[in-house]
């Protein structure tokens, strides 16, 4: 396995966890009626109904399902693109999980819009409807349920939890904050600098969500701090205000007792593809046969063959 094999890896490992860390932390939340009552934005998401099943998945019975993973920068003035997107399928008869991600500059057929384009402006020209019909679309694959957390969202949770400590391999400067080389402390605004930068990185995007990865395995090494269990209810404002997903609280009790194991036995797929320039845009191209592969691992994984 090489470097960046290692690197993607870890990053996909760090988006799952987090993924499973705001279903326990919502589940927990369940306990108080205060804070249920913040969680009803985050459980009104988009009901989706995907073409590739024929029946519904039910979660009780342990059957395999997918979660699309959108993390969206969506900042002031603009509707936001789907930085990060993630693909998951979780079995629950032998608690595996597969996970992939999707480079956001993969070119692909965007659908209710009937062009070409890069898959993370799908969110941006319809929302999280048209991003999980693009890449049911893209992978021939059956999107059960979603995750969309605000990236900006993401400097309340981090004040929620008392900031978080990262390892920093090179010092920057971004969005009026520096980062000095080496163990630092972030608070919320910061985190959200810390992770956004990319030009000035070496590793560009690839750089850029190692970083994210960092602040998101900082939220969870703060979870596991008793002292935050007593500011639950603000974690749980910040969740219910920067995340939604259309899992209910019958959905993520059943997760929580017949899936959760599966978190301790992740494969990442990786999808190999080059990278082209088309009308002076730059896009990550993949051959069908290679999509048609990974569609395959995941349809295998998910007892749809």
């Amino acid at each position: 396995m090489g470097r960046e094999d290692k690197r993607r890896k870890k990053r996909n490992k760090g988006w799952f966890i987090l993924g499973f860390f705001l279903v326990l932390l919502l589940i927990g939340a369940g306990l108080a009626f205060t804070v249920y009552q913040s969680l009803q934005n985050t459980l009104s998401g988009e009901v989706l109904h995907s073409n590739k099943r024929t029946e519904d998945v039910s979660l009780q019975k342990k059957e395999a399902f997918t979660v699309l993973l959108l993390g969206v920068d969506e900042r002031k003035g603009d509707v936001g693109r789907s930085d990060t997107m993630l693909f998951l399928s979780v079995n629950g008869g032998n608690n595996t999980a597969k996970i992939l991600s999707i480079p956001r500059d993969t070119r692909v057929k965007i659908i209710g819009k009937g062009t070409k384009d890069k898959i993370n402006h799908a969110y941006a020209f319809g929302g999280v409807k048209m991003a999980v019909e693009t890449v049911q679309n893209f992978l021939d694959m059956p999107v059960d349920y979603y995750v969309e957390m605000n990236m900006e969202g993401m400097k309340e949770l981090v004040d929620a939890v008392g900031g978080v400590e990262v390892q920093n391999d090179s010092a920057f400067s971004y969005g009026g904050d520096h980062f000095v080389e080496g163990h630092i402390t972030l608070s919320g605004s910061e985190a959200l600098n810390y992770i956004r930068m990319r030009k000035e990185d070496p590793n560009g995007d690839f750089g850029r969500q190692a970083r994210q990865r960092q602040v998101m395995e900082g939220i969870l090494d703060k979870g596991s701090d008793p002292a935050v269990i007593l500011q639950l209810t603000d974690v749980m404002q910040a969740i219910g205000d920067n995340v939604e997903t259309n899992l209910s609280i019958s959905d993520m009790l059943a997760i929580q007792q017949n899936y959760t194991s599966a978190r301790n036995h992740i494969q990442t797929v990786t999808m190999d593809g080059n990278s082209k320039r088309i009308g002076g845009v730059y896009y990550y191209v993949v051959e069908d046969e290679e999509v048609a592969r990974v569609s395959n691992e995941f349809k295998e994984h998910l007892n749809l063959k």
